[in-house]
């Protein structure tokens, strides 16, 4: 493409050195010099001075971070969430910098190469809870991803907090499509995900972490439990072992969010009661129909060496999670929703051992 002639007369010509502004060089702004705790120098150590406590409302709708200068003429990049306690949680900061320190490898820290041969009934049931708690991991990492852009860089200890754990859902998605490959016996079959499809639709950021953070991973947990149970050696166990504790993260999140958001939205109460009562409803209707998917089989076998033994201990696995999402309930302060629990959990509580 050709060069416009006056163009080429200013490049041929005498170059006038560009006006230096400095403006951003203000001596007057109060010392933000930040102190490294017993923890090194944290989220929570560099919030001093202006940069401190989030604002409860901003207009921050670019892509500055809090506590820098923001330009007029910055564009927006469509933040949707301007209130804080949309998408707020107090333990995020804790939660990031324990995420950033426990980062494990699931090529390094597990293993592999103690992992025993198995009979092959055991093996193909373990590969087909692996292939199920993959598909799981996929949608646990998408959903967080989609609301990143949406939340204020206000609030960017939770854009952060969120990032880390779509490392860590990453990270479990692998860790079980490996397990499935690295005694011989492969993928198995897809499950019924209509209730993992509900976290995927959620319209608002505080349904969406209620669903998932509360309920769905709160569930996932106990999976990750029971599997450290029913695991056949100690490569199994630490698996499940390390991926519990990684989603402890993430239920404690969602906790403290939905607890902040009762605290300072208090209308919202019955708004929120209505998501939990449509996706329990969800997760009940394959109880309800007895649907005995590829997945639930499996776990009856890995569970006892009887059948009528794995169904016993499942429906005590079903009692413990349902009562540890009620207790969940009562931390975040909606302790009512004990008395308003669809009716297959209160029949699961009422059924079962422990």
């Amino acid at each position: 493409m050709a060069i416009a002639p006056e163009t080429l007369e200013k490049l041929r010509g005498e170059m006038e050195p560009p006006t230096a502004d400095l403006s951003w060089l203000d001596l007057s702004l109060p010392d933000t010099r930040a102190t490294p705790g017993r923890r090194g120098l944290t989220l929570d150590d560099i919030n001093v001075a202006p940069y401190g406590d989030p604002l409860e409302t901003t207009s921050n709708f670019g892509m500055a971070p809090r506590g820098v200068g923001q330009r007029p003429e910055a564009p927006r990049k469509g933040v949707a969430y301007q209130e804080k306690a949309d998408v707020w949680s107090k333990n995020a900061t804790l939660l990031y910098e324990e995420a950033v320190q426990r980062q494990w490898s699931s090529a390094t820290d597990i293993p592999w190469e103690e992992l025993p041969p198995l009979p092959d009934d055991i093996e193909q049931a373990m590969c087909q809870y692996c292939t199920f708690l993959t598909e799981v991991e996929f949608i646990a990492g998408d959903v967080p991803g989609q609301w990143l852009p949406k939340i204020s860089p206000e609030y960017y200890e939770s854009k952060l907090f969120l990032a880390s754990q779509i490392m860590d859902e990453a990270r479990h998605l692998d860790v079980f499509r490996k397990r499935a490959f690295a005694n011989g016996g492969g993928l198995r079959q897809q499950t019924d995900e209509n209730g993992l499809r509900a976290l995927i639709n959620a319209k608002d950021f505080t349904e969406m972490s209620a669903l998932m953070h509360v309920l769905a991973e709160g569930f996932v947990q106990s999976l990750f439990r029971m599997g450290e149970y029913i695991g056949q050696s100690e490569v199994d166990q630490r698996i499940f072992r390390m991926c519990a504790q990684d989603e402890s993260r993430h239920i404690a999140f969602g906790i403290m969010h939905l607890k902040y958001v009762l605290e300072t939205q208090p209308w919202r109460r019955e708004e929120l009661h209505s998501y939990f009562d449509l996706f329990e409803a969800d997760l009940a209707r394959p109880i309800e129909a007895m649907d005995m998917d590829p997945t639930n089989e499996a776990l009856l076998i890995l569970l006892g060496d009887k059948i009528d033994e794995g169904i016993q201990r499942s429906m005590a696995v079903g009692k413990r999670r349902v009562n540890e999402y009620m207790h969940r309930l009562e931390v975040a302060g909606m302790p009512e929703r004990r008395e308003r629990m669809n009716p297959t959990f209160q029949m699961m509580l009422a059924g079962g051992a422990g």
